[in-house]
């Protein structure tokens, strides 16, 4: 499931200066699959952001103005380029330009990012699950590499389900990238459980995250403590599709926990700007 990083192939595709967003480099594209791509952008040297915040992103359009849209960051708020987790879709009015792109060229990005799957929304606990579909994964990419994350939970679970085994975008990454960064590298090796599921195809684990929780099979090894969710010591962070997020806020608060924000932490969270 390693995808290779696309090279240039034509000249670089600049686009005019705007005073409402900031123009930044693409340094590099990956193609997961038909349906699935990442990038990366510089970061400007002003750009100031919390592991787990989304930021705009766009392009230029014919007689108006830029095309954009919330994108997750996907890498951690120390890093020195900005990373992003998009799906493909054809005649989408952006991502049907965007999954276009290559090294060099510029994009629109945002000046303020924000968000709720942030630590700050979060009281304190023991275990931090990150329960994510398709490119939902992408804000747990950013604070599965923070050494904040490790330093408030004894342990951080990453669950992400997709449809099929090419849609798990970095699942021969995930551990080497914790294992070669040096913040964390120590700490993840004990305190990170990575889970990965798919639904339509065969692997290993094929059942769907809501079904994982319910026998309690989510909590075997190598995840150590209850077996199931306790709001007094357990967290959560919601990213996906709107139907699995509505589906777990109800039973998440079913099971007394309440939801969080910057405002008021809570024992779960979720990016009300992705859910419809």
């Amino acid at each position: 499931m390693t995808a290779p990083i696309v090279e240039a192939t034509r000249a670089p595709a600049l686009i005019p200066e705007t005073p409402a967003f900031l123009n930044a480099k693409v340094l590099w594209v990956r193609h997961w699959n038909e349906h699935l791509f990442s990038f990366a952008i510089e970061r400007p040297s002003t750009f100031r952001f919390r592991s787990g915040e989304f930021v705009m992103i766009g392009l230029p359009q014919e007689g108006g103005k830029p095309i954009m849209r919330a994108y997750s960051i996907a890498s951690p708020h120390y890093s020195e380029e900005l990373e992003f987790l998009s799906i493909k879709v054809e005649d989408g009015p952006l991502t049907s330009k965007l999954q276009l792109i290559q090294p060099g060229d510029e994009l629109y990005l945002g000046k303020k990012p924000t968000g709720t799957l942030v630590l700050d929304a979060l009281l304190p606990g023991k275990r931090l699950f990150m329960f994510s579909t398709g490119t939902g994964l992408a804000p747990f990419l950013s604070l599965m590499r923070d050494p904040d994350v490790y330093a408030a939970y004894e342990q951080i679970i990453v669950v992400h389900s997709v449809r099929r085994v090419s849609d798990l975008a970095y699942h021969d990454e995930m551990v080497g990238l914790l294992a070669e960064d040096p913040l964390i590298a120590d700490e993840a090796q004990t305190q990170f459980h990575y889970i990965p599921t798919v639904t339509r195809e065969p692997f290993r684990t094929t059942r769907r995250i809501g079904a994982l929780i319910e026998d309690a099979s989510l909590f075997g090894h190598p995840v150590r403590g209850e077996q199931k969710l306790n709001p007094e010591t357990d967290r959560a962070m919601l990213c996906g599709s709107t139907e699995m997020i509505k589906e777990f806020a109800v039973m998440l608060e079913a099971n007394g926990f309440d939801e969080g924000s910057n405002a008021k932490p809570g024992t779960f969270v979720i990016e009300r700007a992705f859910v419809g």
